[in-house]
């Protein structure tokens, strides 16, 4: 099974790059997908009938989380279903789409994707791999439904379905975790044979409920379901008719043995079904888009299916498993014959269509053996379905939900009754001659007609074929029932049965409701201003985003003031509300290590008060560095020499964005805007400032717990084979932590760069050698005559000095040589990448300073994205390569020898993530000093850049 989920994925990304290749005919590779998985479902039958069929695959280990599958009976039915129907719906679409369709690549991945999406869902037995695959369909059915970009319908449609969606899927995940953790297990099939009880737990299974019926459009959440009908046609066959849409459905079946007596279950079953198969009953008979009379005929019948699914009668869970096939059947073959129509005659609106059956008998065929099975008329298997549901619901009359009972078969006798009425509707509307319609000439349907005649014979070979196939669809109703009771016997005929004779008069009303239906039309006009979900969901998203309009205009006032003021005052208020109720705490304070820390302190808190009384927004800068250095000697004061140095490099870098950035700002503080709050601003500043130092000692004193500390460097000499804490817990220990800082790094140079470019993302720093001074500076020497080592003074860029340049170059390489040896050393003394990368950092930083960015361009002649992208690369490669030896992630392998000249070397394989973090902090501080400084150069020289007369004029 896990095998053919691959396989799925494989495909997936297989077929948009076959599409040039094949064209249209790349839906039959990805058929090949689903084909396969209904080959080993089939397979699959006897041992899915009986104890079922398992698979396991080791996921994360520490959590105890597994890929697990299990094939039972119910989701062997619903895995037939997904695949044969999948399979199907890709082979039509190799007719109906025509070669040149924009997107037809990807949609054809997309839908492949999904389909296997949907094989896992079914298949899961973890609740969090199915939560996996139930949030990948809602973003693959996002992506199909606006397959058509250009359409904002489409857009609009696909945007709606994944908010409610997503909505519901979030609560979902919220009432599984709580069911696991109260269940001791994430097994769904432990947690249905052991269910867990309490308060908790029954929150949290209608949380679950929530989730299922915003993904089967069950009212309230319907609305999405009619909108989306926006997705091209096969789209709507598959997903809005046999597959995503019974997501839901299924979930609710399989947790209906475990919670089906819970206290609001049934009751919220039942009302929602119901009100389900009313609403979009009445709303389908005054749709004159026959896309839209199938979907909200789609929403009446998933009320239909969740009453059954959910109820948990033995019985009534036979109906609903039928029902489940029969819907799969009938409504995707209806969804294709519209398709079908709608491709060959331009159109699907049934006041334009007429004669269409006699011009595509063949097609009408069909399309009746699909509505006879959905209004529930013998031999087809939506009869026997019904019959199974009626015949439960009549058992459930004399049970101890006497008065439920009553409601859900009421309200299925009127739906089934506006069942009848569409279907008519819509065969009438499709294919029959209408008075003052012009005759509809169809084109040739070109093979469309195959897959839509597969489907709706199927429905009446299953009707007739009920004594062959009922052992299977029994015994997935025994997956699907509460308790032990028998589900009964599944016939195609009971006998003259008050089942039967409801069936009739469903038959005979809805008819009558058809042929009465110019009244129900001038009925269901007057009403036509009656409150509907979809516009109540408008209003909640227009509310929404004036909420968020409002919001944002209130707090990103482009005040950085402003915003340290909330987020200080936030700090500070929790942290003094959090102290105050937590007390009383103890205090343990030593006044210092070492004296020598004492004018360190001094110095640093003369620096922070003077930052307060700066006027330059330069010393104010100094000053904050001052601050850093200091806390780089009290590092160096406590023996953490790798901390300090870090420490030092960091800030000296930071002091050197910090200048860089003051270019743009007015030199003195207070210019544009001073403050009319400065004493209270120093106030607040000296209040934040207590409340941390307050928090610090407490957290401090507070400990109970032995700290990890004094064994991490037995455990970084022996797991690690370093000595070096700092270093080996970075790129061993908890490497996956470092290798997410640093694409955040990566998206932090992203970022800046995005702010700074304004017109080009063109990553070419200029060479001293493409400056026009070069040329009289020496560029014209004989060929074979050496560059010279500096460039003359008329090379030089005005306002730089020469003597700074050549003290820069001498110490340039020197500082390369220094970044380097603190790499390769990092391990076992102070050092590592993130230090090294610094030190060079500050070489390439010196040389820019020095000579502008024809000098930092000729240092690093290599573009800072590539830095960065190979970076994160080499990191990456190191932390799986492991994975293909059989090693965990991030394994590190320890080598030593005896090397001539060298003698004993050390090697430790995690220095290959180290490099990458090396490359990377190259080439962030490359990246600031492209951005923040040579380009910010070039927008400074075009800003004082004047017309002269000339270039107004233009040549003479």
């Amino acid at each position: 099974m896990f095998t053919v989920l691959i396989a799925f994925g494989v495909i997936a990304l297989v077929v948009p790059a076959l599409t040039p290749l094949l064209g249209r005919r790349v839906f039959f590779v990805a058929a090949l997908a689903p084909a396969a998985a209904a080959v080993l479902t089939l397979t699959q039958t006897a041992p899915a009938l009986g104890a079922g069929v398992t698979e396991r695959v080791r996921w994360i280990p520490q959590l105890a989380l597994d890929l697990a599958f299990r094939v039972d009976a119910l989701s062997w039915v619903l895995a037939l279903v997904v695949t044969v129907v999948g399979a199907l719906v890709l082979v039509y679409c190799a007719s109906y789409f025509p070669d040149d369709e924009p997107g037809l690549g990807r949609f054809a991945g997309v839908l492949t994707a999904f389909a296997g999406s949907m094989y896992g869902l079914v298949i899961a037995d973890d609740v969090i791999v199915l939560f996996v695959l139930w949030e990948a369909t809602t973003v693959f059915s996002y992506l199909l439904i606006g397959h058509d970009a250009m359409k904002r319908a489409s857009r609009a449609a696909a945007m709606q379905a994944l908010v409610v969606t997503t909505a519901g899927g979030l609560a979902m995940l919220a009432g599984l975790v709580v069911i696991s953790v109260a269940a001791g297990t994430t097994s769904l099939s432990g947690i249905i044979a052991a269910p867990p009880t309490g308060t908790a737990v029954t929150v949290s299974v209608i949380l679950v409920l929530v989730g299922a019926l915003t993904k089967s459009a069950i009212v309230p959440f319907h609305f999405w379901l009619p909108a989306a009908m926006a997705a091209p046609t096969p789209v709507s066959a598959y997903l809005h008719a046999a597959a995503m849409v019974k997501a839901g459905i299924y979930l609710v079946a399989r947790l209906a043995p475990a919670f089906a007596l819970l206290d609001g279950w049934r009751e919220t079953i039942t009302v929602l079904g119901v009100l389900g198969m009313l609403v979009g009953g009445y709303r389908a008979l005054r749709q004159t888009d026959l896309k839209l009379l199938l979907a909200y005929g789609t929403v009446a019948q998933l009320g239909f299916l969740v009453l059954t699914a959910g109820w948990g009668v033995p019985e009534i869970a036979l109906g609903g498993v039928v029902l489940l096939v029969a819907h799969a059947t009938f409504k995707s073959t209806l969804f294709l014959v519209v398709g079908t129509v709608d491709h060959v005659s331009g159109t699907r609106d049934l006041w334009k269509l007429s004669g269409v059956g006699r011009r595509l008998p063949g097609l009408a065929v069909v399309a009746v053996l699909a509505l006879a099975s959905m209004a529930g008329i013998p031999p087809l298997i939506g009869f026997v379905a019904k019959e199974a549901v009626l015949g439960g619901f009549l058992e459930e009359l004399h049970g101890a939900d006497a008065g439920w009972a009553w409601v859900a078969l009421v309200g299925v006798t009127i739906g089934s009754v506006l069942t009848v009425a569409y279907s008519c509707r819509f065969f009438w509307g499709t294919f029959a001659r209408k008075s003052g319609v012009a005759q509809t000439e169809p084109h040739a349907l070109h093979g469309l007609w195959v897959v839509p005649t597969v489907l709706g014979v199927a429905g009446l070979v299953l009707g007739l074929a009920t004594p062959f196939v009922a052992h299977g669809f029994e015994s997935a109703a025994t997956a699907a029932r509460h308790g032990s009771g028998e589900v009964g016997h599944l016939a195609l005929w009971h006998g003259f049965e008050p089942a039967l004779g409801i069936s009739a008069l469903t038959l005979v009303g809805g008819g009558v409701l058809f042929l009465l239906r110019t009244r129900v039309e001038a009925v269901q006009h007057r009403l036509a201003g009656s409150p509907s979900a979809s516009a109540n969901y408008r209003r909640l998203m227009r509310g929404l985003d004036r909420f968020a309009t409002w919001l944002t205009a209130s707090l990103q006032r482009g005040s950085l003031p402003y915003y340290l003021t909330v987020i200080l005052s936030v700090f500070v208020a929790g942290a003094l509300a959090n102290l105050v109720v937590g007390g009383p705490w103890a205090f343990h304070i030593r006044f210092a290590d070492t004296w020598g820390q004492l004018p360190v302190v001094v110095v640093m808190a003369m620096a922070a008060i003077a930052v307060l009384a700066a006027k330059t927004r330069f010393a104010a800068a100094v000053l904050v560095g001052v601050t850093g250095y200091g806390t780089a000697i009290l590092f160096l004061l406590h023996g953490a020499v790798d901390l300090a140095l870090t420490q030092l490099v960091v800030e000296t870098v930071t002091l050197i964005a910090f200048v860089l950035v003051l270019r743009r700002l007015p030199p003195r503080i207070g210019t544009a805007n001073p403050s009319r709050f400065r004493v209270l601003r120093a106030l607040f500043a000296a209040l934040a400032g207590l409340t941390l130092a307050i928090v610090v000692v407490v957290a401090a004193s507070a400990r109970t717990a032995e700290p990890l500390w004094p064994d991490l460097p037995a455990l970084t000499s022996s797991f690690g084979h370093g000595l070096n804490v700092v270093n080996v817990a970075l790129v061993d220990l908890r490497g996956w932590d470092t290798l997410g800082e640093l694409t955040v790094v990566v998206a932090a140079a992203t970022g800046v760069a995005s702010l700074i470019f304004v017109r080009s993302r063109e990553d070419t720093l200029p060479r001293l050698r493409d400056m026009p001074s070069a040329v009289a500076s020496g560029d014209d020497r004989a060929d074979g005559e050496p560059r010279a080592w500096l460039p003359t003074s008329a090379a030089i860029p005005t306002g730089r000095s020469a003597l700074l340049d050549i003290v820069v170059r001498l110490l340039f390489h020197g500082l390369v040589v220094l970044s380097v040896y603190l790499l390769f050393a990092g391990h076992n003394s102070a050092g590592g990448g993130f230090a090294g990368g610094l030190v060079a950092g500050i070489a390439l930083a010196a040389r820019y300073l020095a000579g502008g960015p024809a000098e930092l361009g000729a240092a690093a002649p290599i573009r800072a994205g590539r830095l960065l992208g190979l970076g994160v690369a080499t990191a990456g490669i190191t932390a799986i390569t492991p994975m293909f030896f059989g090693k965990d992630a991030l394994y590190s392998e320890f080598f030593e020898a005896t090397v001539p000249v060298l003698g004993h070397v050390e090697f430790v394989t995690a220095t290959f993530f180290d490099i990458g973090v090396y490359l990377v902090v190259v080439g962030l501080v490359l990246d600031v000093l492209r951005s923040l400084g040579a380009e910010v150069d070039r927008q400074r020289l075009e800003d004082r850049r004047v017309p002269t007369a000339d270039t107004l004029e233009g040549p003479a």
